[in-house]
């Protein structure tokens, strides 16, 4: 199993930009696929972005295209999510979540989660 912890959060403004990084532990990083979800208040859990195992593809949810960049460094275990433009509509608290690269990376189903870190963008 995989232990992961998200950092990076905070309040800004419109227009402004964040790093967020999330560190994994316990099991061989370049296993798995990596990815950032969000939940903002009162709604459900949606997908933002992902990357395979090696850093080789990314995906995106069309709401962050252009504005969001996921990346990761397999010699440190971590995955970032490089958060520019933000809007007050990406107010949300950003999970990190982990699976196995023998699944697929896109289809949004993961299986290991941080305990996730708050993003509040003022207008």
């Amino acid at each position: 199993q995989v232990q992961l912890v998200e950092s990076g959060g905070g309040l800004v403004q419109a227009g402004d930009s964040l790093r967020l990084s999330c560190v994994a532990s316990g099991r061989t990083f370049n296993n798995y696929h990596m990815a950032w979800f969000r939940q903002a208040p009162g709604k459900e859990r949606e997908f933002v972005a992902a990357i395979n195992w090696n850093g080789g593809d990314t995906y995106y949810v069309d709401s962050v295209k252009g504005r969001f960049t996921i990346s990761r460094d397999n010699a440190k275990n971590t995955v970032f999510l490089q958060m520019n433009s933000l809007k007050p509509a990406d107010t949300a608290v950003y999970y990190c979540a982990a699976k196995s690269l023998l699944k697929n990376y896109q289809d949004g189903r993961y299986d290991y989660w941080g305990q996730g870190t708050q993003v509040t963008v003022s207008s």
